[in-house]
Parts: C-alpha cells; structure tokens; sequence
C-alpha cells in the first residue's frame, strides 16, 4: 500500500455524531464489502477504503498536480484498491466525488475550471482502468448526499448544503430527489447576483454572492478596504475589536442571508447545512445570520440553519455512497 495511505480500523464513520462506545463496537466489528472513493479537488484529492457500515479503514490524501489530474486520480485509486486487496479486503466498487458541469448518469465531465477539463469521459475511464463499478457525482451534491444520509440533513427530504469556502456552490434537494440542471449545472449559488453593480467577479458578473461571502471574498475585500493581509479565520478572530473586521463580516453576513432567503422562497427547505471553512466560525457567523434571515422573511419562519456534519470529509463520504449504489450493495 502506498506510504500516505493511513490504515486502521475505524479512522472515520459515516455517522461523525456516533457515541465512542458505538465507534469502538464499529472498530471491532467484520468488514465486508469496501468500496474505494476519492473527493477530488483543484488542490487535493482526498481518497478513502469505506465498509459498507461507514468506516474508513484506511485513506490517503494527495496534491492535485497541476498536469496529469486524470493519471494521478486514477493512480491514487488503484493504490487504495491495491492496499484493501492485499488486506484481504473485497473491493466492490469505486466512487468519485468532482467539481464542474458533469451528467452524472453518464460520468461525463463537460467543463471543470479548476481542473482544466473539457468532455472528458471520467467514469468510462476509471471503470476500464480499475476493472470496477463506478460511479462519478458532482462534489457538492455527493456531500448533499452525504449529510442527508449520516448527517445533519438525516431523515430529511427537502434540503439545501451550502459549502464555503474559497468559492460557494449548492447542493439542492426537494422531495427528495437532487436538482441537478438541464445542464448540469444546477447549485451555482456563489454566482447568484445579488448586489446591483456590486463589485466585480471573476466569472464576468458584478455583484455575486460569493464576492461578499466566502473565504477569499472576505479576505480580500478587508484588505481593499485598507486591512492587512489576513486569512478569513483571523479576521472573524478580530470582531468585536476591529470595526473593520466588523463592517467586512457583517456586509458579508447581509448577503449570504439575503441568498438564503431567496433559496428558502423558492425551494422551501426544511433545512439548510452549512459546510466549509466559513462555517467553522461558529456563533460569530450563525447567530447574526439567523437573525437577519427572520428579518428578511416577514410572512414565515425561516428553516433551520445547521452545520454540516461530515465537515471536509463530505465530498468524499457522498463519492462512497455512490460507490456502493454502482455495485448494487
């Protein structure tokens, strides 16, 4: 098995709220199928061997190069296939978890930005190369599915996940079933424009969401305005004591309100997760934001507003459960 692939009985859990005692039962317990899935990313992959009960018996985690993306995912999966093979593990399927325009049906990526493709057929090649059912989902839908699954959406049948990070996108999911696009671009909510003539995108728009909230809008935007060059995390660090950080994070905190309001109008959901770095900030960003989304509903009450359970690990718990749909388990 390959050197950064880490092995051990229960590393993770398609439950993160699971109690120790029923973690450390899952530790000690059979494995039986397993199914290799990689989140892939324009700076990492993030690859794991999951059992069908959850567990991530083992995961590696690689940079994603700036040439050669499609070998060295394909790479990465065959290690982990390889290393859960010689651990006398059965190998059912694989799963992976990729950003841009894609029919998932067809596991055919028309455009990713961050990865530099176009009309590449990435399940038929990983299928032909590891010798596996495959399945290739979009990222943030796979981490829609896996919070609704195991995590904080469980049980629920109308949600919306907003990952922030340094961009944000949507998972959106009504009666059940994922809404994914005529093109399948459906969930671009960092792109919505919300500010009239607001400031510039780096799509060609003015005025989007994510220009005023995610981890690079914020950053940016406090050192325009005369700040330092600080990362998001340190700025909401400084709330309460520098009134810059303060009119930043609250402009900021205004317009993802005001785009969930309009998500809430249209969609109805019963729940809204929020993922990424930005929602690590806690109370700092969810309590003002729950306050200016009642303001901004006037006729009905506002839906829970959550963060994700599966944090970081989402993309590639969601890659898992496909997995295992493409093997029929």
């Amino acid at each position: 098995m390959s050197a950064d692939v880490i092995v051990g009985g229960a590393a993770g859990a398609a439950a993160p709220a699971a109690s120790a005692a029923a973690a450390s039962a899952a530790s000690t317990a059979p494995i039986g199928p397993v199914v290799v899935a990689v989140d892939l990313g324009g700076t990492a992959m993030k690859g794991a061997v999951v059992s069908e009960d959850g567990r991530v018996v083992a995961e590696a985690t690689r940079a994603t190069p700036s040439d050669g993306i499609l070998e060295s995912l394909v790479a990465l999966l065959a290690d982990l296939r390889d290393g859960a093979v010689a651990d006398g593990l059965n190998v059912v399927g694989a799963g992976v978890a990729t950003p841009g325009m894609l029919d998932e049906t067809r596991g055919f990526v028309h455009y990713a930005s961050n990865l530099g493709w176009r009309d590449v057929p990435l399940l038929d090649i990983v299928r032909d190369r590891l010798g596996l059912p495959v399945a290739v989902g979009h990222d943030v839908r796979a981490a829609g599915l896996a919070e609704r699954t195991a995590g904080a959406a469980q049980g629920e049948d109308d949600v919306v996940l907003v990952p922030i990070g340094t961009g944000v996108a949507a998972a959106l999911v009504t009666a059940g079933g994922t809404i994914t696009g005529a093109t399948g671009a459906a969930g671009e909510f960092g792109h919505i424009p919300v500010i009239p003539d607001g400031e510039p995108c780096t799509c060609g728009q003015r005025g989007c969401l994510e220009v005023y909230m995610s981890g690079a809008g914020v950053a940016r935007r406090y050192r325009a305005a005369g700040g330092e060059a600080l990362s998001t995390r340190a700025i909401v660090a400084r709330l309460g004591s520098d009134p810059l950080a303060d009119r930043i994070w609250s402009e900021a905190v205004a317009v993802l309100a005001q785009g969930l309001d309009i998500l809430t109008l249209l969609l109805d959901p019963g729940v809204i997760v929020l993922g990424g770095g930005v929602s690590h900030a806690g109370a700092a960003l969810f309590d003002p934001l729950g306050e200016r989304m009642s303001a901004g509903l006037a006729w009905r009450e506002r839906p829970r507003v959550v963060r994700s359970a599966f944090g970081g690990d989402a993309g590639r718990a969601g890659a898992a459960l496909l997995a295992f749909g493409a093997a029929g388990a």
